[in-house]
């Protein structure tokens, strides 16, 4: 019996911009370290995605041990702190949640606002601000920064090679800006796992993810397309929504590294149901 395995790892420091890959990643009580730490946010303090601006796909981000750096074309490097120690509380919002924010610096605002030719702010979590998970899925103890609203996203590989044979496509996974990739288990296995074991680390699985217009967008040319969108209307649609992956909590922190067994703890009926 083939056991599944860790063979993706991805980091997104800044909500909506371009992610990172990496082959071993410490995890903390919000999930990855530096995984949505930072976002950007408009004049009304609401924060910003791909799905209002597409031109967010372009800005790449790297780190290193001091600096989070942001890259764009047509764009000097601008090359920030990890950990900013001035700057003031802005109460933003995502989605439904209330959430305070620090302030980062007038230069990346301006580099940002400058490049996505919108006025806007870019801010950061403090590691003392407590963002709760949804209480309907998940335990009062489990956080998460400024994820849409779980620490972590899991996907097979598998999964996407159906759908790209679907599409007749190639699209790359960086279209579903997964956290975990798991190769050696058949497509939309995942869709049953209810609690696993990744390396050292338990996770819960609670529900799938909806997906929205992000996926219709190719990742290196900001360009919208039709598909996968159209493809999964036909295929994973239920209760109104698609789904591709699965939303997950993890009980340690700790290190995953690409490689790490990946164990079926629990199962149940198949999220969603077709």
């Amino acid at each position: 019996m083939t056991i599944p395995i860790l063979n993706g790892i991805f980091i997104y420091p800044v909500k909506s911009l371009t992610g990172i890959s990496a082959n071993s990643w410490p995890v903390t009580e919000k999930g990855f370290q530096h995984d949505r730490k930072w976002m950007i946010i408009d004049n009304d303090r609401q924060f910003l995605s791909q799905r209002k601006l597409p031109k967010m796909a372009l800005i790449k981000t790297a780190l290193t041990d001091k600096n989070l750096i942001l890259s764009a074309p047509g764009m000097e490097n601008l090359s920030l702190p990890l950990e900013p120690v001035d700057g003031h509380i802005i109460n933003s919002t995502i989605w439904h949640d209330q959430c305070d924010a620090r302030s980062v610096s007038a230069d990346a605002d301006q580099w940002l606002s400058d490049f996505l030719k919108l006025d806007c702010r870019l801010v950061y979590q403090p590691d003392e601000v407590i963002r709760p998970v949804d209480p309907d899925y998940a335990k009062p103890t489990d956080k998460v920064a400024f994820s849409d609203g779980f620490p972590f996203l899991i996907i097979s590989e598998n999964s996407l090679v159906a759908l790209n044979h679907q599409m007749q496509l190639n699209l790359p996974m960086n279209r579903f800006r997964p956290n975990l990739v798991i190769s050696g288990c058949s497509a939309y296995e995942e869709d049953s796992w209810r609690e696993i074991s990744i390396g050292a680390i338990n996770f819960r699985l609670p529900k799938p993810c909806s997906r929205c217009s992000v996926p219709s967008i190719d990742q290196e040319t900001a360009q919208t397309g039709r598909e996968p969108l159209t493809t999964l209307n036909r295929t994973r649609k239920w209760q109104n929504k698609v789904y591709f992956g699965q939303n997950a909590l993890h009980d340690q922190c700790g290190q995953l590294t690409v490689g790490d067994a990946v164990h079926i703890k629990l199962t149940g009926t198949r999220q969603p149901p077709i």
